[in-house]
């Protein structure tokens, strides 16, 4: 028995030296800029990414690592000031790249109670000397050019290899093209690269190119988003990245060797948001009855998510439920999901009779058992029963459900138009509170 704990006490220790050693042995490329490097935590928030977050796919990850260390907001000023070249620098071995990007937010004041965060434009060696309204310190302000020599050098100080980038293009178009920054942070970002001997890319050029062969009315809104001309979609990111490893593929970098050949890029699964309920939600192929699930996706970002109508017509959460439209639907909810959930309706129907879609008033747990004319026998539950069974469910799968109320009526009893506060609004409203979910009294 001691034999054999030694033999795995020693098999151990040796797979995990060998571990180390294949870790070791991998050299990792760091990326340092601002938003278009990485937006956020690099989680696709907002729908936003930076080329960052997909460069990785591109190389072989048995060869090579990746570590994006950009943060949105900085310039090249304000990431050294915070901190953050330092945490990268320590830890840069011999044969780790350097990928470095920044320009959009070097053009802001250098002193101010916001961010404080611009530089000085060019590459010279003139200085500014400030009292940072923000950190309240005395601070000596340096070019674009200054900044990013920093970094360079220091990279190369440690054998590192440093790659240096023009920044990505703005969504602002004229006469069919996207603007340049080549007489700008384009121009100084090359000139830095040229003076200290190390590869350029020109992304700003090389992507523009791509995103004006697609044309603005398809870029806006599937490259870059309408509300925002500065931070890529994920497809958007995808080109940046795309265009940086072109330019690598003609560089003299020794990065190029660890490019895949042929490269699968995942791009985020979309998001599927469910419809179920009756009528007043489904596609009911009627230009007369056309339920609000059919508008849906003309006010959802449908490049992050799809939007699935399962609702169906006539149907009740009891019918929705017995007829095995839920199970369907469940069975292709994925985890972040969302699923709507608006019945009511056809839910006051006759429980033991014409169409047996009628379900028992309230949110309790009482049934009552019929006889079906399709000599089946099934026990009936209350309504909201059914909302909660269909809540809980949803949460089974990873997915969030949300609560809405019914539509009203086009009925007006003394003027007003009729509202069902005392019966499905509020029983709605009540499974709402109880399964603690969000909810949304359209009526």
């Amino acid at each position: 028995m001691k034999i054999n704990k030694l033999m795995l006490f020693a098999f151990l220790a040796l797979f995990l030296v060998q571990f180390k050693a294949e870790a070791q042995q991998k050299i990792t490329v760091y990326t340092v800029g601002d938003s278009t490097v990485k937006n956020g935590r690099g989680d696709g928030t907002g729908g936003l990414w930076g080329w960052g977050d997909y460069i990785g796919q591109f190389l072989d990850s048995t060869k090579v690592r990746i570590e994006n260390h950009a943060l949105g907001g900085t310039s090249s000023r304000s990431y050294q000031n915070l901190g953050l070249w330092d945490a990268v620098y320590k830890k840069l071995k011999k044969g780790d790249y350097v990928l470095i990007q920044w320009g959009h937010n070097d053009d802001g004041p250098l002193n101010d109670t916001i961010r404080a965060r611009g530089t000085i434009k060019g590459i010279s060696e003139k200085t500014e000397e400030i009292d940072n309204l923000i950190t309240k310190k005395h601070e000596i302000v340096h070019s674009y050019g200054w900044y990013i020599r920093k970094v360079v050098k220091e990279a190369k100080a440690k054998g590192a290899i440093p790659i240096v980038m023009s920044p990505i293009p703005r969504n602002t178009w004229k006469n069919g093209k996207l603007p340049r920054n080549n007489t700008s942070y384009g121009l100084w970002a090359k000139q830095i690269a040229d003076q200290e001997k190390v590869v350029f890319i020109d992304l700003n050029d090389r992507m523009a190119k791509k995103l004006e062969q697609f044309g603005e009315a398809k870029v806006t809104g599937t490259y870059f988003y309408k509300k925002d001309h500065t931070h890529p979609s994920a497809k958007g990111a995808v080109v940046a990245a795309t265009s940086i490893i072109e330019g690598l593929k003609v560089s003299k970098s020794p990065l190029k060797n660890y490019i895949l050949e042929n490269p699968v890029i995942q791009l985020p699964r979309k998001i599927n948001v469910f419809l179920i309920g009756d009528s007043t939600m489904a596609d009911n192929n009627n230009e007369n009855a056309v339920g609000w699930g059919v508008m849906a996706p003309r006010y959802f970002d449908t490049t992050r998510v799809n939007i699935v109508n399962k609702a169906r017509g006539g149907r009740s959460s009891r019918t929705f439920d017995f007829e095995g439209l839920w199970n369907k639907t469940k069975s292709e909810i994925q985890p972040n999901d969302f699923v709507i959930i608006q019945f009511g309706h056809n839910d006051a129907g006759k429980i033991d009779g014409e169409k047996f879609r009628g379900s028992i008033n309230g949110i309790g747990d009482e049934t009552q058992v019929v006889n079906r004319a399709d000599s089946l026998t099934e026990t009936v539950h209350t309504y909201g029963w059914y909302m909660k069974k269909f809540i809980r469910e949803t949460r089974e799968k990873g997915a969030t459900p949300i609560v809405m109320s019914l539509t009203p009526r086009n009925e007006w009893p003394n003027g007003k138009v009729e509202q069902r506060d005392e019966t499905y609004i509020k029983w709605s409203q009540q499974v709402a509170e109880v399964e603690k979910v969000d909810y949304i009294n359209l009526s």
